[in-house]
């Protein structure tokens, strides 16, 4: 079944949820990829230190990103990519908490997407042992592919929903949520502390 949404993934620098240093975007229409993009982000200078774990999962340096734009210069970029879409995280609390944070990290207004996190459609879906990215990629028929590089990440993520949406016989998210029990979220700032 057709469906349309924007596929997203961010890898971050060290453990703060604001250090994003990557982010990968596919656009999907009629279930299949039309767009994709990537870049590399300069993290907000309070938590723009690199953590040999981090760069031991994404391979992402500090010299890779002095001269990559800062959250605040890149994000009007990244909300006109996803457009009106729905857009997809695997963990999406993860990725919708690097937006929330870098945009507060950097006093920026918090876009008000709305999204859904293939994990959980991923668990309503499929019968496997584990709902990290490569297994509920490998069950949607999405081959090998370099996990934690951010657009490879996303693109495997749309081949989930894309998957999901063709076994539960739907033509949308919105669908695919209510089908599966789940709910469509909407992203929000965090909240100000008095």
């Amino acid at each position: 079944m057709p469906v349309d949404f924007t596929a997203l993934d961010f890898e971050t620098a060290n453990s703060h949820p604001s250090s994003a240093c990557s982010v990968g975007l596919v656009r999907v229409r009629d279930g299949t990829v039309v767009e994709r993009t990537s870049w590399l982000i300069h993290p907000p200078e309070g938590h723009a230190q690199f953590l040999p774990f981090n760069i031991k999962i994404h391979g992402i340096t500090p010299s890779m990103v002095v001269d990559a734009l800062r959250w605040e210069e890149q994000l009007a970029d990244l909300t006109a990519f996803i457009g009106d879409d729905v857009a997809i995280a695997h963990n999406a609390s993860f990725d919708m908490g690097v937006i929330r944070a870098a945009c507060a990290e950097t006093i920026t207004p918090t876009p008000r997407l709305k999204y859904l996190c293939s994990v959980q459609v991923s668990r309503k879906t499929y019968d496997i042992p584990s709902h990290r990215l490569p297994l509920s990629a490998e069950a949607a028929g999405f081959g090998a592919f370099a996990h934690h590089d951010a657009l490879a990440d996303a693109e495997a993520c749309a081949a989930i929903i894309s998957d999901a949406a063709r076994r539960h016989e739907v033509g949308d998210v919105l669908t695919l949520a209510k089908k599966t029990g789940l709910r469509v979220q909407q992203l929000k700032a965090i909240p100000l502390k008095l």
